[in-house]
């Protein structure tokens, strides 16, 4: 049974292609999940370049990105983890990522 920390993910069998788009579309999540496909951040660390960003601001961005399908967000200890679904995302839209990320496989 999950636990009160535990975020809701959509299963990888039910992400919506036009949710993932809107999610990559905005130009602070898209530089967050660069930075995701080069490994797992704690959410501290999840401030986008360029300044910083309000906490609800951040929490608006992430819970977009975790909903859409596109990030996991997980507790562990007193942290929160957040990981891109690479596999998830490749095995439902073969290419995507690559595409948006510009082609680097990062």
């Amino acid at each position: 049974m999950p636990g009160a920390r535990d975020l809701p993910h959509p299963d990888a069998a039910i992400l919506v292609l036009t949710d993932v788009l809107f999610a990559l579309s905005d130009p602070s999540r898209l530089a967050l999940v660069r930075r995701l496909a080069q490994g797992p951040l704690e959410v501290a660390a999840c401030q986008p370049t360029g300044g910083e960003v309000p906490k609800s601001t951040l929490s608006h961005h992430l819970r977009t990105l975790r909903e859409a399908g596109v990030i996991r967000n997980v507790p562990e200890g007193r942290q929160r983890y957040v990981s891109l679904r690479r596999e998830d995302l490749d095995d439902r839209f073969p290419g995507l990522l690559d595409a948006v990320l510009g082609g680097t496989g990062e």
